[in-house]
């Protein structure tokens, strides 16, 4: 029994696997962590493994004092990845990034992917069938631009993926007739377009090409996006689960 635990810009989300099943999963705040994984092994107590990946600020030491119950592991860019990475400059790609490429390589073998990371920020990552990590793209996700929006001007309010939810809305219009209504066209509207963009730029070049999406917003934007796609927000923590189970098998 492994317990993946992926730290994030925002939040933390943990996953308990047996195999490639996950019997439950955990989505709390930073400051929580510590509890939560006393939790978390005193109830999974056939853990025996503990893989970590992060790009947020948190200190390797607090795993430290599990280290009597699990085996820790922390997947860094000098892990051994299923695929070769020609990025120009490879020690600034970010391991959540390195993680989802892994994870696309391992469950979609000999075929292009690209993965659409809808958190923080968005991120783009494409994969050939050759299985070489080509690059991709940058980003700032829906909370960002709302939270920008807020942030820099005098007047305009801030606004939520919630206040959408909320309302049960399938679609904002292109027309805002309120600073609410314009507010969010300007964000959701353009993150689609955006991604719908990037997708035909990706599609002149590579006309055939897997589009796996994830992240916090996945389901959000997966009704909305007109583009046929694999929708899975547990995809970064199922990729370090394999990512972890192809290192074994390949030490």
């Amino acid at each position: 029994m492994l317990v993946a635990v992926d730290v994030g810009n925002t939040r933390i989300k943990v996953a308990v696997f047996e195999g490639s099943t996950i019997l439950e999963q955990f989505n709390f705040n930073s400051y929580k962590l510590q509890n939560e994984l006393h939790f978390i092994l005193n109830k999974y107590k056939k853990a025996s493994e503990l893989v970590v990946s992060s790009v947020g600020n948190i200190s390797k030491d607090i795993f430290i004092e599990f280290e009597n119950k699990v085996t820790i592991h922390f997947i860094t860019s000098d892990f051994h990845f299923p695929f070769t990475n020609t990025y120009a400059t490879p020690n600034t790609l970010g391991i959540d990034r390195m993680i989802l490429a892994s994870g696309a390589v391992l469950m979609f073998p000999n075929q292009n992917r690209l993965v659409i990371d809808s958190g923080t920020c968005i991120t783009y990552d494409f994969i050939d069938q050759n299985d070489n990590y080509l690059g991709g793209a940058i980003s700032p996700g829906i909370r960002l631009r709302f939270e920008s929006l807020h942030n820099y001007t005098a007047k305009l309010p801030l606004l939520s993926l919630e206040s959408i939810k909320e309302q049960n809305l399938d679609r904002i219009p292109i027309i805002g007739n309120s600073t609410f209504e314009s507010v969010n066209s300007g964000v959701i509207n353009g993150v689609i377009n955006e991604i719908e963009g990037f997708i035909s730029k990706y599609e002149a070049v590579y006309p055939k090409f897997i589009i796996i999406l994830t992240g916090g917003d996945a389901e959000f934007l997966a009704k909305r996006l007109k583009n046929t796609i694999f929708a899975n927000s547990n995809f970064l923590l199922e990729s370090l689960n394999q990512t972890y189970q192809y290192k074994i098998k390949n030490d």
